[in-house]
């Protein structure tokens, strides 16, 4: 018997198994930010920084990953694709812990509660991209999920500013911490259109090869 090709056991390919490790720093990077909009520390901050220079180097190697494989299980420009939006959620994750720290603006519980979907919905894209070869039907699951969960934060978005622009102020120091407030808002917004993005590419991934 070949021990290195047992038909019973998938075989893992190497780009995928990139792409997953970039998903991983993508779920670390987006529960540090929540854990950040709970308890804004520097240790917290550090966190999602570390995760995104993971997830920018995970990224590099998938890239010579594929310009080293001519065959792929999924298409070539669909692991690209996937690549840049899960590096996209993770920039926009990171921009939104810096400007914070920045601009020295405390949590709201709009940004608590966007953040808290927004890693839910990373864990979504992590078990849709760990299952999308051998079980793609459930990982079609986990990306319509995620796909909800986008739902959810562009919802509190639109409350966040309906809220932000509700009241009378009166001071500069006012106007200047709504548009900081509203900065970082959109950040946790662009970060959910990204997994929607995400999302969707994994369901067209699966159409593909099913």
């Amino acid at each position: 018997m070949n021990v290195f090709c047992n038909p019973l056991k998938p075989r893992r390919d190497p780009s995928v198994e990139r792409l997953i490790q970039q998903a991983e720093a993508m779920v670390a990077g987006l529960e540090g930010l929540e854990n950040f909009v709970h308890n804004p520390t520097e240790a917290n901050a550090k966190v999602v920084q570390e995760a995104e220079e993971r997830g920018d180097n995970e990224r590099r190697l998938l890239i010579d990953e594929l310009n080293r494989t001519f065959v792929t299980p999924i298409d070539r420009e669909d692991l690209f694709a996937l690549s840049r939006s899960i590096d996209d959620i993770l920039d926009y994750a990171y921009s939104t812990v810096d400007e914070m720290v920045l601009f020295k603006l405390q949590p709201n519980d709009h940004l608590t509660k966007m953040a808290e979907m927004m890693h839910a919905a990373g864990k979504e894209i992590r078990l849709a991209m760990q299952h999308i070869l051998a079980h793609p039907q459930v990982a079609n699951e986990h990306a319509v999920k995620a796909k909800q969960m986008e739902n959810g934060v562009e919802k509190v978005y639109r409350e966040a500013t309906c809220d932000l622009f509700s009241g009378k102020v009166t001071t500069v120091e006012g106007v200047l911490e709504i548009l900081k407030t509203r900065e970082v808002l959109r950040h946790l917004s662009n970060a959910a259109d990204r997994a929607d993005t995400t999302a969707n590419i994994i369901c067209d991934v699966i159409m593909k090869v099913m």
